[in-house]
């Protein structure tokens, strides 16, 4: 039976946040296999999400906030075995979608385990350890969904497509860290929002996300889809409204980067980020 610790770790919830990619990459498909996309679903957001979830926690054994938990409980063994035993179970089950798509899901958790293992531990590192989260919480993911969704399995998938997802993960990423710089320094781990500071975090997350929404543009108006790419902005407004106060708020008071403003910020973009993709893919699927 797994412990409440463990359950809490894993942070299922937390997938919650990474599901736009995935329904971004399944919107663009011309055709869709659907018993293929929902085992995607199933090993991405089940078992690969909250295994990493679970490994970073079981390395860390955070005595402050993380990710989606105020106050998190202290790792135990089980953990670990849980989230090995979630890999296994993924990268059995990968083949059954393709051989690719199961070379991308060993290649998400290496780099997922280099990220958190303290032998390796690419997170101390602001600029190798954002490219390795953007990277494969992006492009790769965008990949492997897109190919293994397909129902010729293409290899074609959209590079500005695989682009804007790293840009949309990597735009607001930095900011899920602007409230830890203190707990991180005292782990030895400099972040990207560390190394750029409370201003420079806000910064450097507007111009990533203005160029994400201009390659999402590109990508919509190339295709004669104005009226999707609209559709997309206008459930994205929110979010930036909520970030420009935010943001407001942090240059006269740093201490506004907090824990609360920062889940409050993730949940509103996953949430508005969400419902943008799933209406374009239920769009895509009504013509």
């Amino acid at each position: 039976m797994l412990q409440r610790s463990t359950i809490q770790l894993l942070r299922f919830h937390f997938s919650f946040f990474l599901l736009p990619v995935f329904l971004f990459a399944l919107g663009q498909v011309p055709e869709v296999q659907w018993t293929h996309a929902l085992l995607i679903f199933f090993i991405l957001h089940l078992l690969v999400y909250p295994s990493s979830n679970g490994y970073n926690s079981y390395m860390d054994r955070d005595e402050g906030s993380i990710g989606g938990i105020e106050k998190p409980m202290q790792p135990t063994r089980q953990l670990f075995r849980a989230s090995v035993g979630m890999d296994i179970i993924a990268v059995l089950l990968s083949p059954l979608v393709s051989y690719l798509f199961a070379i991308c899901i060993v290649a998400y958790i290496l780099a997922s385990r280099a990220y958190s293992y303290r032998g390796i531990r690419l997170k101390r590192y602001p600029l190798i350890g954002y490219l390795t989260v953007i990277v494969f919480q992006g492009a790769v993911t965008f990949f492997m969904t897109y190919h293994g969704s397909s129902a010729n399995k293409s290899l074609d998938v959209p590079l500005t497509g695989m682009i804007a997802a790293s840009l949309l993960i990597g735009g607001f990423y930095p900011l899920t860290q602007v409230y830890q710089h203190e707990a991180d320094r005292k782990d030895g781990v400099r972040t990207i929002s560390a190394a750029l500071g409370y201003r420079g975090t806000f910064v450097f997350t507007a111009l990533v996300y203005s160029v994400a929404m201009g390659l999402l543009a590109y990508l919509f108006f190339s295709k004669g889809e104005s009226d999707k790419f609209f559709v997309l902005a206008t459930c994205m407004l929110p979010i930036l409204v909520y970030f420009f106060k935010w943001a407001a708020g942090v240059w006269k008071d740093e201490n506004v980067a907090d824990f609360t403003h920062t889940m409050r910020m993730n949940v509103l973009a996953s949430v508005c980020t969400n419902i943008a993709f799933l209406s374009l893919l239920i769009w895509n699927l009504l013509e």
